[in-house]
């Protein structure tokens, strides 16, 4: 989940084909889960081809994943966008993000095992990315009005139904299963702004754990007295309404124990960590993580204690649990200096073949095959007079829909109103750049040329070209 990178992210595979022994209430609950996310699907394995069945938006309807959704007015999702859905990167061996991935899963197996040898955590990273609006908001007590559920901000196939924007969209679900202790990873879109840490589609990994009373209190001196609960109790920074102090002071050690080893495994023994409070929906108190790398304070993932009500509507009414979210493209830029996100799509064996490593925990440092030069292009426009009519998302999604992945980075350079008129303008640099090859200036015209007039057909704009 992206907790904001907690994170703010059921499907057809629930679990990887053939690798998961299900327990009899999973069971049970897979054909509930399915349904929850459209209906079931074959199971498949995904090669780096991605999906084998391709999707189609028509008129009246969208076909993905062997599904079809109806189309309405709410509907946003591009053709470009649509052909990133089921390449599941994060299970493509040797990919730098399965390799992250990896790393995370076997500290935890290592690390956490059950009273039976086992490992704690179980591991879902083949879940679908279509979601219903209610699991991506409603089920992590966003609030209606949050200005994260706008369609600017999100990939919707129509009003009830979208692409996760987190994978925290599957947390009630698998609780309700009887997950206690789980990791959690997929592709998760979003609408942004395009430069070389942003794009459209990335992925998130996420952890839960919950605790009983017993779980959490028997190591503890005179734990027999204490409890989860208290009642009359009131919200303060420290903990919510319902919980006892003693209780969240625990499971807040334990994830700040937990979280402070995975990024020691991932870094090394002398990183240094901070903690900062802050805010997400589904948590409280919330934090984020930070590490010093290079110098700097980077944030590298949020996590919080599970907010109450969250549990309730799971079933799991009486534990306490903890969770984090981390991007698995930001570790994988910083552990492996790698300097555009939009190398983690590529399919050239330069790039690819500096991630097959023996041993997973092999330290890599990937290196730039070749720097093929830039072109730059300016865009001006006057707004439409309505200010609801545009918005900067909009533009950036026209624009990679147009340009792809040619396009590295746009810029606002220019935010004017005209003194007399009161009209606005916004003037936009473009930079294109192919990873693989030189663009010519000729091909480079001919796209911009195209965003110039998809620009004024579909986003209502006036040219200044």
């Amino acid at each position: 989940m992206q907790l904001h990178g907690l994170v703010v992210m059921l499907g057809p595979s629930l679990f990887p084909c053939g690798r998961l022994r299900t327990r009899p209430l999973l069971r049970r609950l897979l054909s509930e889960l399915w349904s929850a996310a459209g209906g079931p699907a074959p199971c498949r394995r995904l090669g780096t081809g991605g999906s084998t069945l391709q999707p189609v938006i028509g008129q009246d309807s969208i076909e993905l994943l062997g599904h079809s959704y109806p189309r309405d007015d709410f509907t946003n999702i591009t053709p470009k966008i649509l052909a990133k859905v089921g390449f599941h990167l994060q299970n493509q061996p040797y990919h730098p993000l399965w390799l992250i991935k990896e790393r995370i899963k076997a500290h935890f197996y290592s690390s956490y095992v059950g009273r039976w040898g086992n490992p704690l955590f179980s591991v879902h990273d083949n879940l679908s990315p279509v979601v219903t609006v209610e699991q991506n908001f409603d089920s992590l007590l966003i609030p209606p009005d949050h200005p994260c559920r706008k369609r600017g901000d999100n990939y919707y196939l129509n009003r009830t139904t979208m692409l996760r924007a987190h994978t925290s969209a599957h947390q009630r679900e698998l609780v309700r299963s009887g997950l206690d202790a789980f990791l959690l990873a997929g592709d998760v879109y979003r609408r942004d702004e395009i430069n070389a840490s942003h794009y459209p589609v990335f992925h998130q990994m996420e952890g839960v754990r919950l605790f009983s009373d017993l779980e959490l209190f028997s190591r503890v001196r005179g734990g027999d007295e204490l409890s989860l609960f208290e009642r009359g109790g009131r919200r303060t920074a420290q903990k919510q309404e319902s919980h006892s102090l003693e209780a969240v002071k625990l499971v807040e050690f334990d994830l700040k124990t937990t979280l402070t080893r995975l990024v020691t495994h991932l870094f090394g023994p002398d990183v240094e960590v901070r903690w900062v409070d802050c805010y997400f929906p589904f948590t409280h108190p919330s934090f984020e993580m930070e590490v010093r790398f290079q110098g700097d304070w980077m944030e590298v993932l949020g996590c919080g204690v599970m907010e109450q009500e969250l549990l309730l509507s799971a079933g799991a009414g009486n534990k306490l649990g903890w969770a984090f979210g981390l991007g698995l493209e930001r570790l994988a830029m910083i552990l492996y200096s790698i300097p555009d996100i939009r190398l983690f799509w590529s399919r050239d064996e330069r790039f690819l073949k500096q991630f097959r490593v023996d041993d997973i925990q092999t330290p890599i440092c990937f290196q730039p095959f070749s720097k093929y030069p830039p072109f730059h292009n300016d865009i001006s426009f006057w707004l439409p007079d309505a200010a609801d009519r545009f918005t900067e998302n909009d533009f950036y999604d026209l624009v990679r829909s147009v340009g792809g992945d040619l396009v590295e980075k746009v810029t606002l350079v220019d935010d004017f109103t005209h003194p007399r008129t009161g009209r606005r303008s916004h003037c936009y640099r473009i930079v294109y750049r192919h990873m693989e090859r030189t663009l010519t200036q000729q091909e480079v015209r001919q796209v911009h040329q195209q965003i110039e007039r998809s620009v004024e057909a579909e986003l209502g704009v006036q040219g200044r070209f």
